[in-house]
């Protein structure tokens, strides 16, 4: 036992002294990094990507027309698309406002009971209330089609991947790069192949919501009960059968998860996909805010919101209940709540209201517009000048402290730390995702945006782990904070964008205002559930010895909660990234700036190569802040 001891002792002072020395050569080296100058990425090693990338444009749009592979392919495909939502949305009016909102309201209450079907049915009227019943209509048939197709493409993917390693580590990287490539980067694609229209919305919106179901079909799949797979396979049973019989069914609860999450991300994409003509409320938001009309942007984001709330509990439910015996009269409560619904429509017809009737609107716009207009006339002056120092103070000396080291100094302080949370393979995909931003020629605008991507997680993370702490500390906050994160994490980040301007004016730190409120859910969400998971029997343990709460806090619940901090530190650093092409809207500039360019002018190569270089950026951060098992 002494020696095990020793030995053990020895080894963790190896293991310190290693990280000790490697730590004193990155200091040495970015110290002379600073001495010795010589920043920025050669330009002998840039690669220039224009003119394939040009030419590859200028092909597709000469070809869209006449080409076998758009004419009865990508041809068939746009026309089946836009069969389908304009036959979903006019069975949607065709049902009428009546019967939409008693079979939503129905719904719910067969799914989760009469206080979510209330929800339901207050959350749809207040749709027409704030006269945006068609827009709706508009954007819940687009969603519906895409998100059936995203279901049914992530399951696809996830059921291949769950029954295969192979495909499982081939696909991995692929939905990593659907997941953090901005939205607007592949729009541009998407319009050149299918033009400005319904399906190019729905295809951008199902390549961004089918990564989440693929993930959670394939680890549904792959963490199946083994004594239950191998109880099955005794029995003789195909592969065939033991999919059907044992694992879609142990893997309901995270396939209906799957759903529930590709619904939350469609909603998400609807302002972003009005940008190429998707329409409905995200369309109406768009044009409110390109007109400066906060109002009326409100009026339009306000229903995305509620659909996402309603959607997410009703989902939420279901996966909830999915084991728990049939409740008695089951079949009798479906029949009658389908009679409702058959009702509603019925009377709808037969008094001519279809649509959502105009004396039962109320005009929410000027009252808001009044409400801007006082903040920014009495609150602008103090938070213009907060911004202005945060952007004196923290943004450019961190942009000017990056660009004034050399490439190969930040190629160190990558590989570094990930070589000390992680393995040599985590260090080496960390410099490389480094390395190919300078080779793709957009070193400096890459810097810049890193810049702010850091202040947004560091001023995350501090707020977002103090609420979180308060919200696992009490049930009351974490209570009153659930529908303020709900709306947050949901409504669309066009639409808040308004207010951050007007209160921040126009730069750097209004795109990291806006990123740290899309962020800052997640993060409270997630250190929150880590810190209430702690084990019970560890506080009665500390409670035992004397240790106040502090103590509990410090010393506790914050060591035993390090995976779900560092994966609250994950998802901050994907959600900021998410939202850095909304920051070169307001003058964020650098990488988010030359994706909306590219996409406005109809430049590939400037928009695929920033989105790029913003998939290399998060790859970096993610092998820096992710600690990885070394294997023994």
């Amino acid at each position: 036992m002494p020696t095990t001891r020793r030995s053990g002792t020895d080894a963790h002072s190896r293991a310190r002294a290693k990280r000790l020395a490697l730590l004193a050569a990155l200091l040495v080296a970015v110290a002379l990094g600073l001495v010795l100058g010589a920043k920025g990425w050669p330009a002998s090693w840039q690669v220039d990507l224009s003119g394939p990338l040009g030419r590859t444009s200028t092909w597709v749009i000469d070809h869209r027309d006449s080409h076998p592979l758009f004419l009865y392919f990508f041809g068939h495909v746009s026309n089946a698309l836009t069969l389908c939502v304009r036959a979903v949305y006019l069975a949607l009016l065709a049902v009428g406002f009546a019967g939409v909102t008693a079979g939503a309201g129905l719904l719910a209450w067969r799914v989760a009971g009469p206080r979510l079907a209330a929800t339901a049915v207050v959350a749809f009227g207040a749709c027409g209330v704030l006269g945006m019943w068609v827009p709706t209509m508009q954007t819940l048939a687009l969603m519906v089609v895409a998100v059936t197709a995203s279901v049914l493409l992530g399951g696809l993917l996830g059921l291949a991947a769950g029954l295969s390693d192979r495909t499982h580590r081939a696909l991995r990287p692929v939905l990593d790069t659907m997941q953090v490539l901005p939205a607007f980067a592949y729009l541009l694609p998407v319009v050149l192949v299918f033009g400005i229209g319904v399906p190019a919305a729905v295809l951008a919106t199902v390549v961004y919501a089918a990564p989440p179901m693929a993930r959670l079909t394939a680890l549904g799949l792959r963490g199946a009960d083994p004594g239950v797979m191998e109880a099955v396979a005794s029995l003789g049973a195909t592969g065939r059968q033991r999919l059907f019989s044992a694992r879609l069914p142990l893997a309901r609860k995270e396939l209906l998860l799957g759903v529930n999450q590709s619904i939350m991300m469609a909603l998400s994409m609807a302002v972003i996909a009005s940008v190429i003509g998707a329409g409905g409320l995200g369309d109406r938001v768009y044009q409110a805010l390109a007109s400066v009309d906060v109002g009326a942007a409100l009026a339009a984001g306000l229903p995305i919101v509620l659909l996402a709330v309603v959607l997410d509990r009703v989902t939420g439910a279901a996966g909830e209940r999915l084991g728990e015996p049939p409740r008695p009269h089951a079949v009798r409560g479906h029949l009658l709540a389908l009679a409702g619904v058959l009702a509603a429509v019925a009377a709808g017809r037969a008094t001519g209201r279809l649509g959502w009737p105009d004396a039962w609107t109320v005009p929410v716009a000027e009252p808001v517009n009044r409400a801007v207009d006082w903040m920014t006339e009495h609150l602008y002056p103090a938070t213009n000048g907060a911004a202005a120092h945060f952007t004196g103070w923290v943004l450019d000396p961190v942009r000017d402290g990056l660009q004034a080291l050399p490439w190969w100094a930040l190629l160190l302080l990558a590989g570094v730390p990930a070589l000390l949370i992680g393995t040599w393979r985590t260090a080496l995909t960390a410099v490389l995702a480094l390395a190919a931003i300078g080779v793709l020629g957009v070193w400096e605008p890459a810097l810049d945006t890193l810049s702010q991507v850091l202040a947004a997680v560091a001023v995350t993370l501090v707020i977002g782990v103090a609420v979180g702490v308060a919200a696992a500390r009490s049930a009351r906050v974490e209570r009153w904070l659930r529908p303020v994160l709900d709306v947050f994490q949901t409504m669309p980040q066009f639409v808040y964008l308004i207010p951050v301007v007007a209160l921040l004016g126009v730069g750097r730190a209004p795109a990291v205002a806006a990123a740290v409120v899309y962020a800052l859910p997640a993060v409270v969400r997630i250190t929150a559930q880590g810190l209430r998971a702690v084990d019970p029997a560890a506080l009665e343990s500390a409670r035992s010895l004397g240790a106040t709460g502090m103590q509990q806090l410090r010393q506790v619940q914050l060591p035993l909660a390090r995976p779900a901090l560092l994966l609250a530190v994950n998802q901050g650093v994907v959600l900021v990234l998410a939202v850095v092409i909304i920051g070169g809207l307001v003058g964020g500039g650098a990488l988010g700036y030359d994706v909306v360019f590219g996409l406005a002018q109809g430049d590939l190569a400037t928009g695929l190569v920033a989105g790029a270089a913003i998939v290399c950026l998060g790859l970096v951060l993610d092998r820096v802040t992710q600690p990885t098992e070394r294997r023994s």
